[in-house]
């Protein structure tokens, strides 16, 4: 049985750090007693060949720990922002 590997798509927070950026991923969840949709946030350091700038659109996918924090690598820039 082959394992798929988690894919994410999100936004280039930041680009400071040598082939490292940090990607802002936004999902909805349902609140547990007002049951209105909320919006959760989460931060990834990401892997990246593809040299992205901040407000590109990417995909993200899952990896074997690369540092301390980045375990994520940039697959695919889906939109570049002019």
């Amino acid at each position: 049985m082959k394992s798929k590997k988690v894919e994410k798509i999100g936004f280039v927070v930041s680009t400071k750090n040598k082939k490292t950026v940090t990607v802002k991923v936004e999902r909805l969840v349902m609140h547990p007693i007002y049951k209105k949709f909320v919006r959760r946030r989460s931060k990834f350091l990401a892997h990246d060949e593809l040299s992205c700038r901040v407000g590109d659109k990417v995909k993200i996918i899952e990896s074997r720990p690369l540092s301390a924090r980045k375990r994520w690598i940039v697959k695919e820039l889906i939109q570049r922002i002019p």
